[in-house]
């Protein structure tokens, strides 16, 4: 199951405000929480029942908590990894563990006796995960998750995402990553350029991170890195399809309902032999056989246009395209939508047969 998290950091903001935010992400179908303890160890008792306040809340929500810990939280709490029962009582679901241990301590925590999510970095494009298979770890309690970049232009590319995405899937094991807010201020440190993992998602609308997240197949769970996201934007993931892709389209104002009926209402699929021209969805020319789609708004063709053969294409008609080159127009090819710019770059991602649909803002 594909789930949504949101980031939250107790030194940053009131405990009631933190407390509010956590209630307004699980009404809307947030069911995870990113936190961080590694400064815990500095901050003392006043940080620790303050953050245990904020899991015990989030815990009543129903809502996952997993912290990012590193070896000096294990320090600074004489802890050991054959002991996990402190995480327990600080109401967490798992440990993120920011740094490594030696792979045989990973294996040993993910045995331990509460359950504790032992969650990896997925970022370092190392063969850390398998250094720790190879002590024979309990992979049920093994997730991975990967790091976001607070610092502009130092964020994943999306050759190294997707290499890194792939080794974890491969494994059948659990995946996260990180989208930002526009209008959150607060990360767990003081730099706010953005706190996502892919660095060509920084400047982008969140629901639009997040649809390029879940398209790729490899990530389970879309969290928000930065706090506080605002209303508009929680709610608009919350109604975001996890597992189908909508493209956001605009109308151009001579469309007819029927071409927006096909747009909008009909199930699209990209069909099997994909031209490096344009994506067909061909099923429109079939079920409005014998409707009539006068010429209109027959300028040239550009990336991204939404286009319905019309009347003069004889075999044609009704059939729906997306451009993904500029190309003239014959006049039989009616332009009666375009994606919107920021969404564009999702056509390169979408596959042969894949499902799809459209959506307006």
């Amino acid at each position: 199951m594909r789930r949504l998290g949101v980031s939250v950091y107790v030194d940053q903001a009131p405990i009631d405000e933190i407390k509010n935010y956590l209630s307004l992400a699980a009404e809307n179908g947030f069911s995870r929480v990113f936190t961080c303890l590694i400064s815990a160890g500095e901050e003392g008792n006043a940080f620790i029942d303050k953050f245990k306040e904020m899991t015990e809340h989030a815990s009543r929500l129903g809502m996952e908590v997993i912290a990012d810990v590193d070896p000096t939280v294990f320090s600074a709490f004489d802890l050991s990894p054959r002991d996990l029962s402190f995480f327990k009582e600080m109401h967490l679901t798992g440990i993120r563990l920011d740094l490594g241990f030696s792979g045989h301590e990973e294996a040993l925590m993910s045995f331990n006796p509460h359950g504790i999510k032992i969650e990896l970095n997925m970022s370092n494009g190392n063969r850390y995960i398998d250094n720790i298979l190879s002590y024979q770890p309990n992979l049920g309690n093994i997730y991975g998750c990967h790091n976001f970049y607070p610092h502009v232009y130092t964020g994943l590319s999306r050759t190294h995402f997707l290499k890194c995405s792939e080794q974890f899937k491969q494994l059948n094991v659990k995946t996260a990553a990180f989208v930002s807010s526009s209008h959150a201020e607060f990360g767990p440190w003081p730099v706010s350029e953005g706190l996502c993992t892919v660095e060509s998602h920084r400047t982008l609308p969140i629901e639009t991170q997040a649809k390029d997240l879940f398209n790729t197949g490899l990530i389970d769970d879309v969290i928000i890195g930065n706090m506080f996201a605002s209303e508009e934007e929680i709610k608009a993931l919350g109604k975001l399809d996890r597992y189908l892709l909508y493209l956001q389209v605009v109308f151009t104002e001579n469309t007819t309902d029927l071409e927006k009926t096909i747009v909008l209402d009909e199930p699209h699929f990209v069909r099997g032999d994909v031209s490096e021209y344009v994506l067909r969805s061909t099923m429109s020319r079939v079920k409005f056989k014998g409707k009539s789609f006068p010429p209109h708004d027959t300028d040239e063709i550009k990336p991204g246009d939404i286009l319905i053969e019309n009347d003069l294409y004889k075999r044609y008609t009704g059939e729906l395209q997306i451009a993904l080159k500029e190309m003239p127009n014959s006049g039989k090819t009616n332009h009666v939508a375009t994606v919107v710019s920021h969404e564009q770059f999702l056509l390169d991602e979408l596959k042969p047969w894949q499902s799809f649909r459209f959506c307006t803002k």
